[in-house]
């Protein structure tokens, strides 16, 4: 089968270029009017493509790779044949952004699937609704009475903006997306099959059974955040559910009612963050993480993936485990529950 790519890179940029970009130092100056035009594995490079290398593992793969040039830091140095065409960085991972996004311009944000340049004529739009020019709309795609959307948002195909709503500049709403009682920013990617704004889960157990508690919060979403497939983002009970600018959300994440998220902040996949809970600025949460209702988590805390947070977290703690405790401790534990298991196991061994 024929190669295809999606995403092709653009017409490709010097290494001089490059390394303006990425803030890195060429290893031969002289090469700098070379061009890439591509991002490939050290396995998979080609004489056109940049490539990188951080791990020691991947060092054969290193001393074969036809790659163009390669991005390294000075670490890595004693691995790297001196032949070899390198962009030395600090950051070799944040580089490697940084030369992905100059590459493949097109691949930062989704396009419209369905190549709409407007309105479909398949798109419902209520008369009352507010689009400003430039504006997509793809197939199928419904808008509620009241919502209004900024100059070059992508509505998707599929997705439904209930009344009022509100979406700013150059914002991605991909297919499938549901948005209600929600408020948006400029530059907000949304994921296909994302729902943000449906009510939470709120009820009450009385005599008569359980009893549904009303949801009549909204969906703050601040300027440059982007939330990943199939995550789910429950509005407030009474005060707002917000998310931060420049927040990054992975896929299949559920944010419930009241919930507060800062700035700046990373939260990987099948994360579950309970009721009123707050998250400060630059909190980082690895995947199924999961959080207790009004517990607060400081500026700039890193909670482990499967972590149970149970209790508060300071600014900047690093925390894991379940439940979730500062990683000095929980290490120690681990470490005398492995001693332990050790010892039971030497003791049967000896029976």
């Amino acid at each position: 089968m024929a190669t295809t790519s999606f995403f092709p890179a653009a017409s490709g940029l010097s290494l001089a270029a490059l390394a303006d970009l990425c803030d890195a130092k060429l290893s031969h100056s002289e090469r700098g009017e070379r061009l890439v035009r591509g991002l490939a594995t050290l396995g998979e490079a080609d004489e056109d493509a940049l490539s990188f290398f951080d791990n020691p593992r991947y060092a054969d793969d290193l001393n074969a790779t036809q790659a163009g040039a390669i991005l390294a830091s000075q670490k890595s140095a004693a691995h790297v044949p001196p032949d070899m065409t390198v962009l030395w960085v600090r950051d070799v991972h944040l580089a490697f952004a940084v030369a992905g996004q100059a590459l493949y311009p097109g691949a930062l944000k989704p396009a419209a699937l369905s190549g709409e340049t407007g309105i479909s004529e398949k798109a419902s739009v209520h008369p009352e609704a507010r689009l400003e020019p430039g504006v997509v709309v793809e197939p199928f795609a419904v808008i509620g009475a009241g919502a209004e959307i900024g100059r070059g948002t992508i509505v998707g195909a599929g997705a439904v903006i209930g009344p009022g709503c509100t979406i700013g500049r150059d914002c991605r709403i991909g297919p499938s997306v549901t948005l209600q009682a929600a408020l948006l920013g400029n530059g907000v990617v949304l994921h296909p099959g994302v729902r943000i704004g449906q009510d939470g889960f709120g009820y009450a157990a009385g005599r008569q059974g359980i009893v549904k508690a009303v949801q009549i919060g909204r969906v703050i979403i601040q300027d440059n955040v982007e939330i990943g497939a199939n995550t789910t983002v429950d509005r407030g009970a009474i005060r707002d559910t917000v998310i931060g600018e420049n927040t990054k959300i992975d896929n299949q994440v559920q944010i419930a009612h009241n919930v507060r998220i800062g700035r700046n902040c990373f939260i990987v996949s099948q994360v579950g963050i309970s009721g009123s809970a707050t998250l400060g600025d630059g909190v980082s949460v690895g995947g199924q993480a999961g959080f207790n209702n009004h517990v607060t988590v400081g500026d700039g805390a890193q909670i482990a993936a499967v972590s149970v947070v149970k209790d508060d977290v300071p600014a900047r703690g690093r925390y894991g485990g379940m439940p979730a405790k500062p990683v000095r401790v929980w290490f120690r534990e681990l470490a005398a529950v492995a001693a332990l298991g050790k010892k039971q196991s030497s003791r049967q061994d000896d029976e």
